[in-house]
C-alpha cells in the first residue's frame, strides 16, 4: 500500500490529470463535510472545497508522508481554508457561549438520554451556534472519526489540547441543549 501511496503522490507532482481525478474523487466527500461544517452556505462551501484542492495540487510537493496522511493533510488544508473564510466574510458573527445563555448556574454532569430525533434536532440546533473551530473540532472527531492525533496536526495543535477541546466543547452542547430544550 505504501508504494501505491508513493506512486500516486508521485504522479501527483507530475500533475497527471487522472490522479487529479482520483484525489478529488477519492477524498471530495470528506472534505466537503469538514468544509460544509465550517462554512454554512452551500454556494461558499463548494468555492471554498475547490480552492483546498487547488491549493492542495499546488502545494503537494510540500506533502511529507512522514507527518500525516493524505486525508489528514487534506483536511489541515480544508480546516485551514474553510476558518479563514469565515473570518474573511462574517467577522461580526456572534456564537452562543455558557457566558451569553447564563449557562454556569446549570448542572455540569452528563445525563444518560435515549437518542431521538428531538435529541438529534437539538444537537444540530447546538452545533450551529459553535464558533467554526469548535464544529470542526466536533465533525472530525465524531463524524470522520479522525484521531486526536490527526485532529492536533489540523488544526496546528497538540492531541491533549484537543482532547480537553473536546471534553469543554461536549459541556457546552449538552448546556446549550438544556438551555434551548428545558
Amino acid at each position: 500500500m505504501e508504494q501505491t501511496t508513493d506512486l500516486f503522490i508521485g504522479q501527483l507532482r507530475k500533475g497527471d490529470r487522472t490522479a487529479c481525478q482520483r484525489l478529488v474523487n477519492g477524498y471530495g466527500p470528506a472534505v466537503f463535510r469538514l468544509v460544509h461544517r465550517i462554512v454554512e452556505r452551500q454556494e461558499d462551501a463548494e468555492e471554498v472545497w475547490q480552492d483546498v484542492f487547488v491549493k492542495a495540487l499546488r502545494g503537494i510537493g510540500g506533502y511529507d508522508s512522514r507527518k500525516a496522511s493524505l486525508a489528514t493533510w487534506l483536511c489541515r488544508i480544508a480546516y485551514n481554508e474553510s476558518v479563514n473564510f469565515v473570518r474573511r466574510r462574517q467577522p461580526d458573527i456572534v456564537y452562543m457561549d455558557e457566558h451569553n445563555l447564563g449557562l454556569n448556574s446549570l448542572d455540569e454532569t452528563l445525563e444518560d438520554e435515549t437518542t431521538d430525533s428531538h435529541t438529534v434536532q437539538a444537537l444540530e440546533e447546538a452545533l450551529e451556534m459553535l464558533p467554526p473551530h469548535e464544529q470542526a473540532v466536533i465533525t472530525m472527531f465524531y463524524y470522520d472519526n479522525m484521531s486526536l492525533a490527526d485532529i492536533a496536526y489540523v488544526t496546528g495543535s497538540i492531541p491533549s489540547t484537543v482532547g480537553s477541546q473536546l471534553s469543554r466543547i461536549r459541556k457546552k452542547l449538552y448546556k446549550m441543549i438544556k438551555a434551548m430544550h428545558p
